[in-house]
């Protein structure tokens, strides 16, 4: 087992299982825009560097300049509709409860006011000190000073952190800050690309993580 003091959670994945509502709004988005739609399995690909990434995804290069457009019309949908289908991810909150003693932060390339919305809805707010939005600092995962901001600001070295998350992003941004990286392989992210990424933790079940970390 490993001894770390600060739990960096990535959520969309990891805490909450968003994917239903983001393809919902996505696909709202392209039909409101005269766009054919999606299949899901395209949608979640897409998801992982922020909305407006996810959105130029969907729309496709040919639609490129009707990204303003796209914004408006998702980040209304989806701030209506965020809580119409997540729900938290198995088991993730008797991980959370586990280690209820342990600094414990969200970072996440979502914005901030739908992260801290849905952790509200999902009642998990209370167990982090934090949450780091997309829009919370001037830099997004992998960017290695995500990682470093919450080192400076917890007092942590390196070694005692961990990065826990389903996306490539997440381990990316790990590895780039030289902490620990934990990888949901059950999550949205593309299982080959995560086990590719060489992480130094592996979990099919989101539980797993209680045998890992002390």
């Amino acid at each position: 087992m490993k001894k770390v003091d600060l739990m960096i959670f990535d959520f969309d994945g990891t805490i909450a299982d968003t994917g239903a509502d983001i393809v919902f709004s996505v696909n709202y988005t392209l039909a409101s825009m005269r766009l054919t739609p999606l299949t899901d399995a395209e949608i979640i690909s897409f998801v992982g560097d922020g909305v407006v990434k996810l959105l130029e995804r969907a729309l496709g290069g040919e639609n490129k300049a009707r990204i303003e457009e796209a914004m408006t019309i998702f980040s209304s949908h989806y701030e209506k509709h965020m809580m119409d289908r997540t729900v938290l991810c198995a088991n993730i909150e008797g991980v959370l409860k586990y280690f209820g003693h342990k600094m414990k932060v969200v970072l996440t390339n979502k914005r901030h006011h739908l992260t801290a919305g849905i952790a509200r809805g999902l009642r998990v707010d209370r167990y982090f000190m934090e949450i780091v939005g997309a829009d919370s600092t001037p830099y997004q995962k992998p960017d290695p000073r995500t990682v470093e901001y919450l080192l400076e600001k917890y007092t942590v070295s390196p070694q005692k952190a961990v990065l826990i998350g389903d996306g490539v992003n997440d381990i990316a941004a790990a590895q780039n800050a030289g902490i620990v990286s934990c990888c949901y392989l059950n999550g949205l992210g593309d299982r080959k690309s995560l086990l590719r990424m060489g992480a130094d933790f592996y979990c099919e079940d989101l539980i797993e993580i209680n045998t890992m970390f002390q």
